[in-house]
């Protein structure tokens, strides 16, 4: 590599590493935005900083800290931050999560939602879905849907919500959120030995 990017500043003290996927994500997003390569539909990082101080504030949904069960969805590069939210909820907080593209949960997955239970979208909803979760008795959380879309949380602003629900649901079952039971971290780097 012909640069380095040191950032001992946000150095992960956590098994659960919410610090590393959002760095690398913001990291990305950065470089592409740069080369004026953002893909459609992405909006400038500074936007998304913007939307997480939003999300750190923002109540969290009641319907997602009481669910026996949550599915995280998205489309495009916004299923890899539904993937992000399930893992990290069931990390930190041991709750049933799963994960899915928007469009594939109505084919099959959709029959795990009911009463008690979350589809929570990153990103753009998708026609009808809120309609086919309220079908089957389940509850939507998605930003898209409060406001008009320039007010909607950037979505990788949104997985900060996720990850504070996983703290809090986490606390509430009595677990710590930073030292999950059978998890340790899986990477410490010496920033000592790196330079």
């Amino acid at each position: 590599a012909d640069t380095a990017n040191v950032l001992e500043y946000a150095d992960e003290e956590s098994v659960v590493q919410t610090r590393f996927a959002t760095t690398v994500l913001a990291l990305l997003r950065a470089h592409l935005e740069a080369e004026g390569a953002l893909p459609p539909g992405v909006r400038p990082l500074a936007d998304a900083a913007h939307d997480a101080a939003r999300a750190l504030a923002a109540p969290l949904p009641a319907a997602a800290l009481a669910a026996g069960q949550l599915t995280f969805l998205g489309t495009g590069w916004c299923h890899g931050l539904a993937q992000e939210a399930a893992l990290k909820l069931r990390e930190a907080a041991q709750s049933w999560t799963e994960a899915y593209p928007a469009m594939e949960y109505r084919h099959g997955p959709i029959s795990i939602t009911g009463p008690g239970r979350v589809a929570w979208v990153f990103g753009p909803l998708p026609t009808g879905l809120a309609e086919d979760v309220s079908t089957v008795g389940g509850t939507l959380v998605a930003d898209s849907q409060v406001g008009a879309v320039d007010t909607a949380l950037d979505p990788m602003a949104d997985l900060v919500r996720a990850q504070r629900l996983a703290v809090v649901r986490a606390e509430a079952a009595g677990h710590d959120p930073d030292r999950p039971r059978n998890l340790t971290r899986s990477v410490i780097l010496d920033s000592a030995a790196s330079r």
